[in-house]
């Protein structure tokens, strides 16, 4: 591929710093828990972003051993600059990882690549690249019909949809949404940040948390034009400074989580699914009592069977785990840091079996058991050397 000059993500990163065992019961029980886990498999493959100033080659392959935890390294996709943030078409044919430059083709705008999979091998082979429409993309995501590609662009402070060819490539984007205005945080707030876009079940509502304004943007979303239309209301709005960057929706479509970076809390919202609106319901710490360090939040994931609640913490360097109850209220269940330094990303295969971790400074992949009744998590295997990983994308079992 024509690959483009080394990314600035040095200085968006120096920007960046300086600037129980519970188990739910319900009355309406078959509204809680999802559709059963499939049988395990007996392994999983594990694309992975990272930042190639950091130091990696590009997008690795991993497979995940389901007996074991065990990880190993298959491969990698050299030649890609900055494939921080990966996303799989729904059939599995096709991935897309966004290039986190703050210049491409002389303007300031980063870019998306798109690959096909070989279904074999899981090799991947370079189909073409568009601009994102803003620097520094960190987020993609793939709508439900395989149809359109939705990018965040944080330096850029906006949202694009780029739409999927036939074979897999991308086209230039068909709309862009500008996000205004600023948070109390001068050092991280001076603009609009869109860390994050994502689409509900019915694939009807876009989300984009914006760090930099603490506003979560609410559009409505045409899955044939793939255009965004502002919603009613057109924003929720976060505490003062917390800065919202990631979300996760419970597997019931009913409720929203919403991971702040910069005040290192968790907001819980209901979620109307009819208006595409959020209500919040609860905001709480994802730090423990006592602790005076920095800390700025990272990831966040539901479990698939709907019962527990993770987030990532970057300086206190750990993993949160909460129980989440019938009507969304979350509980705290324990930290965990062995293994953990600074969690930009993870995953929970779509079993339910581990919680793998992306330590990006750690430049390892670390797997967890996870226990089905309690939530909590347990280290396995060793951990894998991988430089700089900052996404971790489980393939199904059935893709």
């Amino acid at each position: 591929m024509n690959e483009t000059n080394p990314t600035r993500r040095d200085f968006i990163h120096l920007t960046a710093m300086g600037t129980a065992s519970l188990i739910l019961s319900c009355t309406k029980e078959e509204e809680l828990l999802p559709t059963p886990a499939p049988q395990t498999p007996k392994e999983l493959f594990i694309y992975v972003g990272t930042y190639t100033s950091g130091g990696s080659e590009g997008i690795y392959l991993c497979r995940l051993d389901m007996a074991t935890g065990a990880l190993e390294r298959v491969g990698v996709t050299r030649g890609v600059a900055e494939p921080s943030y990966l996303a799989l078409e729904p059939k599995g044919r096709y991935l897309y990882a966004v290039n986190e430059l703050t210049e491409f083709a002389g303007k300031p705008s980063g870019a998306v690549s798109a690959f096909a999979i070989n279904p074999q091998s899981r090799e991947l082979t370079f189909i073409n690249q568009h601009p994102s429409e803003g620097g520094a993309p960190c987020f993609l995501e793939v709508d439900a019909k395989g149809a359109f590609v939705l990018v965040a662009n944080y330096v850029g402070g906006n949202v694009a949809v780029l739409p999927i060819q036939e074979g897999g490539g991308l086209g230039a984007a068909v709309d862009v949404k500008q996000h205004e205005g600023s948070g109390p945080n001068a050092q991280r707030q001076e603009a609009p940040h869109a860390h994050q876009v994502r689409l509900d079940a019915a694939n009807r509502y876009a989300f984009v948390a914006d760090l930099g304004t603490d506003k979560v943007m609410l559009y409505r979303f045409d899955e044939k034009q793939g255009k965004l239309t502002p919603g009613t209301p057109p924003s929720v709005s976060t505490k003062p400074g917390a800065g919202p960057r990631h979300m996760a929706f419970h597997p019931n479509g009913r409720f929203v989580f919403v991971i702040n970076e910069l005040d290192s809390t968790i907001t819980a919202y209901a979620y109307d699914a009819a208006q595409g609106t959020l209500t919040a319901l609860q905001t709480i710490t994802t730090l423990p009592d006592g602790y005076s360090g920095s800390n700025d939040c990272g990831d966040i994931h539901v479990s698939p069977d709907g019962h527990f609640l993770y987030g990532s913490n970057r300086g206190h360097d750990s993993i949160v785990v909460y129980a989440i109850d019938s009507a969304g209220k979350l509980t705290y269940v324990e930290h965990v840091t062995t293994l953990v330094k600074w969690p930009r990303n993870f995953a929970i295969d779509p079993t339910g079996t581990f919680l793998l971790v992306a330590n990006q400074k750690g430049n390892t992949l670390v797997s967890f058991q996870r226990n089905a009744q309690t939530g909590k998590l347990t280290p396995v295997g060793q951990p894998l050397a991988v430089p700089a990983p900052t996404c971790l994308l489980v393939v199904p079992p059935s893709v």
